[in-house]
């Protein structure tokens, strides 16, 4: 079972959009330089479909999405929850922050609105960097893949 660290209303994880952050613990990943050991560590409360339920409910009015914030130790349970959402919530976007270099071949591509994939590496810096090797995907329709360009003009 994945767990939640803790979570935030943020407005520069995905391109226009008001985020529901769920910043998931248990990474495998260990990115050197990485913003959030303490999530390295198996800590929080269980994600399920009920406690997601009632952060939504509570922040409904001020959301356009929910980004899980890793859950690369369970990539399926991060698509449970994605489906949960299109379902229950099919007014909100759906976003995964994985650390991997590629998307899980776990998951339903078509459960997602944004994927971003790749390790932090701090000498090529973040989504917004000319260097990273980090990719931020809008998913169309049927599960095509688009990257964005982040540009001075569309950065957050």
């Amino acid at each position: 079972m994945i767990k939640c660290y803790n979570f935030d209303i943020v407005c520069q994880e995905i391109p226009d959009q008001i985020t529901l952050a769920l910043n998931i613990s248990g990474c495998p990943i260990h990115c050197v330089g990485c913003h959030s050991p303490w999530l390295w560590r198996d800590e929080g409360v269980p994600l399920d479909e009920n406690f997601l339920s009632l952060l939504i409910d509570k922040y409904s009015s001020g959301i356009t999405c929910v980004c899980f914030m890793g859950g690369d130790q369970a990539p399926e349970q991060v698509d449970v929850l994605a489906s949960y959402i299109r379902k229950k919530f099919p007014h909100l976007k759906t976003a995964w922050y994985s650390g991997r270099d590629e998307i899980s071949s776990a998951i339903n591509i078509s459960n997602f609105d944004f994927i971003k994939v790749g390790p932090y590496i701090a000498e090529k810096g973040g989504l917004r960097s000319p260097e990273t090797n980090q990719v931020f995907y809008v998913v169309k329709a049927g599960g095509a893949l688009t990257r964005y360009q982040f540009t001075p003009k569309n950065s957050f």
